[in-house]
């Protein structure tokens, strides 16, 4: 079995538990949950919280394989830190030998099929800035923004430059495409590619990952796109799903 569901930013509870989620019961370890993106189980700054710890190992005695792209409210430097090694065809990021992190730009193969796997999204929510602890009137600037309710995040605290990808991360995704023949059965992002995220949310700009998707969505085949970032579960069309709270059985 494989399901591919959406953002969880940490709420896993509600998610995860029999009630909601009874399948399980039937699952082994052969069998995968795919999160696409906004994990949220490594965020703290300081390395693994204890409600971080404590989800991970759940994670690791649960009957299925958890995998997780990244998205742009997850610890991208601590995602980095965590051993790196070949799974399935592609690059991961060991978090637990069961909870693997798909690494951007990577073809994996699972129960004979093709995954493409590409993290990452531009943050929206914050208009009024990005501020550095290392700004000598950063704690006047937080508390003149914190007094007026403005949304901003703090680099290195709950945000990263590295939630848009880089050259590198690009040119491997299609480097890895092409040794694919540019065909695969599925693929998983957390944001979606310019001319989808137009018609889901007119409100958000291009940007160089969503122009790169939709590079991809040009030149590969595919059967099926899932995608999580835009906070609800919609059918786009019949190759392109939006994903957020169900649990999508492929």
């Amino acid at each position: 079995m494989i399901y591919i569901t959406g953002d969880t930013h940490s709420q896993f509870s509600g998610r995860f538990n029999k009630k909601s989620f009874p399948e399980q019961s039937e699952m082994t370890k052969d069998d995968y949950v795919i999160i696409c993106g906004d994990f949220g189980g490594i965020w703290n700054a300081d390395g693994e919280s204890r409600m971080e710890e404590y989800w991970l190992n759940n994670f690791e005695e649960k009957s299925f394989t958890l995998l997780f792209i990244d998205g742009n409210h997850d610890n991208h430097q601590r995602l980095r830190s965590y051993p790196e090694k070949t799974w399935n065809g592609g690059k991961v990021h060991e978090i637990r030998s069961h909870v693997l992190h798909l690494m951007r730009g990577q073809v994996f193969e699972l129960d004979g099929y093709k995954f493409f796997a590409f993290g990452g999204a531009q943050s929206h929510d914050i208009e009024d800035g990005i501020l550095d602890p290392g700004d000598p009137e950063f704690q006047s600037k937080k508390k003149r923004l914190k007094k007026r309710d403005a949304r901003f995040r703090i680099k290195g605290v709950d945000w990263w430059k590295e939630e848009l990808p880089s050259k590198e991360e690009m040119n491997e995704g299609l480097t890895n495409l092409a040794e694919h023949d540019n065909t695969v059965d599925y693929i998983l992002t957390h944001c979606a590619a310019s001319s989808t995220q137009a018609m889901i949310r007119n409100d958000m700009p291009a940007d160089i990952l969503t122009e790169y998707l939709e590079t991809i969505k040009s030149c590969v085949s595919y059967r099926k796109w899932f995608f999580g970032h835009y906070h609800d579960d919609r059918v786009i069309d019949d190759k392109e799903t939006l994903v957020y709270c169900k649990k999508i059985r492929i």
